[in-house]
């Protein structure tokens, strides 16, 4: 019993750290000894990944498109236009494990993945998918690191200048998507609208507790990998 008593009062320090307000706070995932899973907290919710909570300042521009020509997330822009957004803060969509944090180079740039955890309400299953936010000025995250909803991951920038200043977020339902999208269907099977995912899964019940999610499925892209 006393055992279980420290456990609980760990995972509840542990949830603090991820979801708290100490920003400079890194907390890493505790792998399984076969490096197959990661202890991950259950995402209470998720918000947008720029003027958290609610996008305030910022429009979207392009949304999810899986017809030809396809665009497979969202771009959203600062409401100053042009470059006026470069360098602003996005932040993780919600509490996850960070298990890619590169520079994908092409049209990507610097690129963060994080993986998430949650109950879906009616089903009452653990269910996982991911969020990418790529053309980062900064990558503000280390592989393997646990972030909480609203922590910011990177800044917004042009990707070496190819872009106008803006953030291209996508979410997916199938994890091993990673910026090659190689072999993965475009449905909304694998990938999914992020806008609408937010406001569906807005507020989820505070469970604090950690479970196993899937790792270790990356495929190496341009010679970088992810966890």
């Amino acid at each position: 019993m006393f055992r279980l008593f420290r456990f609980l009062l760990l995972v509840s320090a542990m949830v603090f750290a991820i979801s708290g307000s100490q920003a400079d706070a890194v907390v890493m995932a505790k792998k399984t000894p076969d490096g197959k899973w990661a202890y991950v907290p259950l995402a209470d919710g998720f918000d947008f990944p720029v003027g958290k909570p609610d996008g305030k300042g910022y429009y979207k521009s392009r949304g999810l498109r899986l017809a030809t020509p396809r665009h497979l997330g969202e771009d959203w822009n600062g409401n100053g236009g042009g470059n006026s957004d470069l360098g602003d803060p996005v932040y993780s969509i919600g509490l996850g494990l960070v298990t890619y944090a590169a520079d994908a180079r092409g049209r990507w740039g610097n690129v963060v993945i994080v993986r998430h955890a949650f109950r879906e309400p009616k089903s009452g299953k653990v269910l996982c998918c991911q969020s990418l936010y790529s053309h980062l000025d900064r990558i503000d995250v280390r592989l393997g690191q646990l972030v909480g909803r609203g922590a910011q991951i990177g800044t917004i920038g042009t990707n070496n200048g190819m872009f106008t200043a803006h953030l291209h977020a996508e979410l997916h339902f199938n994890i091993n998507v990673n910026c090659g999208h190689q072999g993965i269907t475009k449905n909304n099977i694998n990938y999914g609208n992020l806008t609408e995912f937010i406001k569906h899964y807005r507020r989820l019940p505070e469970e604090r507790k950690f479970v196993k999610l899937p790792i270790g499925g990356f495929l190496p892209y341009k010679n970088t990998t992810g966890l």
